[in-house]
């Protein structure tokens, strides 16, 4: 299960995630969260809940980069542990901005 919450503040977005993120909760990610992003300048996600994080997982992240490449820049807050070994077993951890 993934909780998803999105707060905006003018073109900068927090999107705070409490959960898992795989194959079955990451495309829900995607549908909610591209759409609201049109036009951002800033996308910061808060890591701090997030529990789990699959290849489908980084996969979004990948596509979330992306989409802020064009347009703005993106950030990654208050990892954990876990998370964050995830990221670095992939490689992941030093394209991403994460703080």
């Amino acid at each position: 299960m993934l909780d998803i919450k999105i707060n905006s503040e003018g073109k900068k977005f927090i999107v705070a995630l409490e959960g898992d993120i795989d194959r079955t909760t990451a495309p829900n990610l995607e549908s909610e969260v591209l759409p609201k992003i049109e036009g951002a300048e800033e996308l910061v996600f808060d890591l701090a809940k997030l529990e789990y994080i699959s290849s489908a997982g980084l996969r979004s992240f990948l596509k979330f980069q992306k989409r802020m490449d064009i347009s703005g820049s993106m950030t990654m807050k208050n990892i954990t542990a876990g998370v964050r070994e995830i990221f670095e077993l992939s490689g992941l951890d030093s394209f991403f901005s994460i703080e």
